[in-house]
């Protein structure tokens, strides 16, 4: 009897598949229909971190077109500025005011011995193999890296900085996005140039007793990171000429 039984209860199973397959395709069907409506068109898989540095791109192109429309209306309103000082007091006290605070704000070029601090990422191998006891973040230079020359510098007496050859003013901020440095709007690549005019000795002795440049030092020593100081006797640094627009956040309403 159980024998007889045996071909009945795979004939039941057959019919079992058989209505299992097919709705086990409508939902495949329906899944891949859900996931192209919510991709449309595009990579659900892409990284954000590559979203991120295209958008800080484009946002840097229009920055620097932006900047390059102020700068023009710069020019113009210094030049009417000074044709009508030329008549009138009250304009002219306002203007000799301005340029005597000029250099402490970053507003025009100066030039005195510099020091000078370049930070890079440790050199890459071809295989990708990292340093013994490295991971990633070891061997490429971070935001607080560069801000802790910065920050060693200014307590120093820097009179005047650049990064990049650009100048540092007061509204400056340092930003690291992966292993690119993002200041005032644009994004620059390693190895990193901090120089700033000043007492190179003063300078030097801040350096060295900064805590957080003490740990970048060693992280050169162990894992290769690029740390390299020298002087130079006469250095140019060009006037800021961004905009010096604060914003802030607003709630959203």
């Amino acid at each position: 009897m159980r024998r007889a039984l045996r071909p009945h209860r795979r004939e039941r199973r057959r019919r079992g598949w058989g209505l299992a397959v097919p709705a086990v395709m409508l939902a495949a069907g329906l899944l891949f229909s859900a996931t192209a409506t919510a991709a449309r068109g595009t990579d659900l898989r892409v990284d954000d971190s590559v979203q991120l540095r295209e958008l800080i791109a484009q946002r840097a192109d229009e920055i620097a077109r932006e900047d390059e429309i102020a700068r023009e209306l710069r020019d113009e309103n210094e030049s009417l500025t000074d044709g009508l000082a030329g008549g009138d007091d009250e304009i002219a006290a306002e203007r000799d005011r301005a340029e005597a605070e000029a250099a402490a704000a970053g507003t025009t070029a100066v030039h005195g011995p510099a020091l000078i601090v370049s930070l890079d990422d440790a050199p890459r191998r071809g295989d990708g193999v990292l340093p013994p006891g490295a991971n990633v973040d070891d061997v490429v230079v971070h935001q607080q890296d560069v801000q802790a020359v910065v920050n060693a510098l200014w307590a120093g007496g820097a009179e005047a900085m650049t990064i990049m050859d650009i100048r540092v003013i007061s509204t400056s901020a340092v930003r690291c996005v992966g292993n690119t440095l993002l200041l005032h709007g644009q994004v620059y690549s390693p190895p990193f140039v901090i120089a700033a005019i000043g007492p190179a000795d003063r300078m030097l002795q801040a350096l060295d007793t900064s805590p957080g440049v003490a740990a970048y030092r060693q992280a050169a020593v162990d894992f290769g990171l690029g740390y390299d100081v020298r002087q130079e006797p006469d250095r140019v640094m060009p006037a800021y000429d961004g905009s010096h627009e604060l914003t802030n956040a607003e709630p959203v309403r």
